[in-house]
């Protein structure tokens, strides 16, 4: 880890996770080993990373959120205050043999809080899930998505004004 980056003394953090250049990791987060978080990331408090979680550069992971192993999050990516990510499609406590359902979040998308990204899907760039939401299925790029279960709403831009059509990508 370089020096630059900050993490708070109630921070859990794995000498084996690999924290990028000017990262902040705060209050009461915990970091599992092999995670891997890009340069210039906020992991705001109370946070929940497991091993092997990749996270790129420029992204703001906010209070509360849980990301379990098997997910991936691409560059500049929002994730809203209690938003979970889930990792099992057919969970069971008592089954040993469980498989990891990987799941992509990809450039520039935006999840609202209390939102919940049920495994094996992706959500394309630019793309924006509305806070409690239930994403159960792939969500287009630069698409705006919204319920329970959610349903596309409108195409939006990179910025997340809606638009006629979608976007060229």
């Amino acid at each position: 880890m370089e020096n630059d980056v900050y993490i708070h003394p109630s921070a859990h953090v794995s000498p084996e996770a690999m924290i990028g250049r000017g990262s902040k990791i705060w209050i009461n987060s915990q970091i599992r080993e092999g995670a891997e978080i890009g340069e210039n990331c906020i992991v705001s408090k109370d946070t929940y990373i497991d091993a092997g979680v990749k996270i790129g550069k420029n992204c703001k992971i906010q209070n509360g959120v849980s990301i379990y192993k098997g997910v991936e999050i691409k560059d500049d990516v929002f994730v809203g205050p209690n938003a979970c990510f889930t990792n099992d499609k057919v969970p069971r406590a008592f089954n040993a043999e469980w498989k990891i359902t990987p799941t992509t979040i990809e450039k520039g998308a935006s999840i609202g809080a209390n939102a919940t990204i049920v495994c094996g899907i992706t959500i394309g760039e630019y793309a924006m899930v509305g806070a409690g939401s239930v994403v159960t299925k792939d969500v287009e790029p630069y698409s705006l998505v919204m319920g329970n279960p959610a349903k596309h709403v409108s195409y939006i831009d990179q910025f997340g004004n809606k638009v006629e059509r979608k976007q060229k990508q």
